[in-house]
């Protein structure tokens, strides 16, 4: 997604999807990855913003949730735009035999997450306190 202003891109981001299997069940996820804003137009709410419609583009294209890893530091951020910390969930990433998890040591990230669909939001609270696997591959990692 792109924040477009007289063709000059303000702030751009990847929304990735994929379907996993969690707590025995199969869900339709999405994520954020890759969120950037110019450095000229930083501070002005850009990046807030395309944040927030990619929040709201995954609740329409039918996505149970949508879940993603950021800094710790910039959960408020994330906060400001509609998501919300998924206490004590890790996503793990790499591979069944290579596991690449959001709480390894060295790592100070957290969780984020809304759950878009009804089905998921009763099935909320299987996914704070737990290991959800991605398992992308060796190269992306964690999406």
């Amino acid at each position: 997604m792109l924040l477009v202003d007289g063709g000059v891109v303000l702030a751009a981001l990847d929304v990735l999807s994929k379907e996993i299997v969690h707590a025995g069940h199969r869900y339709a996820v999405g994520g954020l990855s890759t969120v950037v804003t110019r450095r000229a137009a930083q501070g002005r709410g850009h990046g807030r913003r395309l944040v927030a419609a990619a929040r709201e583009a995954m609740a329409v294209q039918g996505l149970d949730l949508g879940l993603f890893t950021c800094d710790r530091p910039l959960r408020g951020f994330y906060e400001g735009a509609g998501w919300r910390v998924l206490p004590g969930a890790v996503l793990v990433g790499g591979t069944p035999g290579e596991p690449f998890p959001s709480d390894q040591p060295g790592f100070d990230k957290v969780t984020m997450g809304d759950f878009f669909s009804a089905r998921a939001r009763g099935v909320e609270p299987l996914f704070c306190g737990s290991r959800v696997e991605l398992y992308p591959g060796e190269i992306d990692k964690l999406w």
